[in-house]
């Protein structure tokens, strides 16, 4: 076994900067480009983990706010770690509580030592700063601690973002000063907002320090689709070739492959779940809604040759009466297959790269794709 965060570059587009990879971890093999499922408490929503790991994900996300709100990271670490008190047997990734706190936070608290912020449960004054951030996801055993940062908000001024960015990186020091569970790496994270020089200098600053792999962040915070992709532009040209890269909370499938074109191994986003219990799917030629009356007698499956669970043996009809009469089994079965899709295109975008014929599979994937259709 190899050591954890070694990352190997296994097949490169000769026509993008895709590559196929496996990012090395203490609980085994992480297979890029990779959608990551999202398990904010211990759970990816409605699913089993054996749901999850059957699939063909061997990678999840813990969210370390959450978690430490409840049931605690010392609980978790009392009960043998995150990875026993869920069961499960892959890889865990756990973001720093950054953005949770970020959001619920009156952002004037923010210090040199980390953020005051109220708890979303009861109101309670609570503190979050880089070394309770490590010492929780040390305590939940993940083998992907997040480093904590401050999330820029959109629209941010340069001369806040500077700052935002310069306490990032303070923080980042801190972080990698602190104690890790056995195995567990460390992911730094790229901040910078909408202003590429700042990216680029956050990036340049992080690398000098030196860390197991880095992640995109700021993209997914409220900004306009079309900066996304400039976001990921701006950072992953100053990000080691042979480190794992992380495109943090993105998750439509036209901006992953866009992304996986610019170089990028992992994602993550809550995505598939929310949009399954408010009743709608994800397919390869969009995003539509099942609860629609105009499926109220539509025999075909979710979506027409897919080799999911729910499109073997389920009906559009079946799952729009399941979700109008709010049953738990449609949101199960929604969910079920928008896990599936996300996982099936990642795979296909990894044997696309090995044998030379992304660029194709990229064309005929955006002729296809509708991001919202219209039925």
């Amino acid at each position: 076994m190899k050591t954890p965060g070694t990352f190997d570059v296994l097949a490169r587009d000769p026509d993008s900067d895709a590559r196929c990879g496996c990012l090395h971890t203490a609980h085994g093999t992480v297979n890029t480009p990779v959608f990551m499922p999202v398990g904010t408490q211990a759970t990816v929503k409605s699913l089993t983990p054996e749901d999850v790991a059957g699939m063909g994900f061997d990678i999840i996300l813990g969210n370390t706010y959450h978690l430490n709100e409840r049931p605690g990271s010392d609980l978790v670490e009392r009960m043998g770690g995150l990875h026993r008190f869920m069961n499960w047997k892959g890889s865990i990734l756990t973001d720093s509580g950054g953005f949770q706190v970020w959001s619920l936070a009156d952002l004037n608290q923010i210090t040199e030592e980390g953020v005051t912020f109220k708890s979303h449960l009861d109101g309670s004054k609570q503190f979050m700063g880089p070394v309770e951030s490590m010492r929780i996801q040390r305590e939940l055993g993940s083998d992907i601690a997040m480093l904590f940062d401050e999330c820029i908000p959109f629209p941010a001024t340069p001369e806040y973002a500077e700052n935002a960015v310069k306490r990032t990186l303070r923080w980042a020091r801190v972080c990698k000063e602190q104690p890790r569970a056995e195995g567990q790496i460390q992911f730094a994270i790229v901040q910078g907002g909408e202003f590429a020089d700042l990216r680029g200098m956050c990036a340049e600053e992080l690398v000098s320090i030196g860390f197991d792999g880095y992640a995109i962040g700021g993209v997914s915070v409220g900004e306009p689709d079309e900066l996304i992709l400039p976001g990921v532009e701006a950072s992953v040209k100053y990000l080691p070739e042979n480190q794992a890269r992380y495109l943090m909370g993105v998750g439509l499938l036209d901006q992953m492959l866009e992304s996986i074109a610019r170089g990028v191994d992992m994602f993550d986003c809550v995505l598939p779940t929310r949009i399954a219990r408010n009743g709608s799917a994800v397919t390869r030629k969009g995003r539509y809604a099942v609860r629609n009356a105009k499926w109220k007698e539509d025999p075909r499956p979710v979506e027409e040759g897919c080799a999911c669970y729910t499109c073997r043996n389920y009906s559009r009809a079946y799952i729009r009466h399941l979700i109008n009469c709010d049953e738990l089994l449609g949101y199960r079965l929604l969910s079920l297959h928008n896990l599936y899709c996300m996982g099936a295109v990642m795979a296909e975008a990894r044997a696309a790269i090995t044998d030379g014929t992304f660029t194709e599979y990229r064309r005929n994937f955006h002729a296809g794709y509708n991001k919202i259709r219209q039925e």
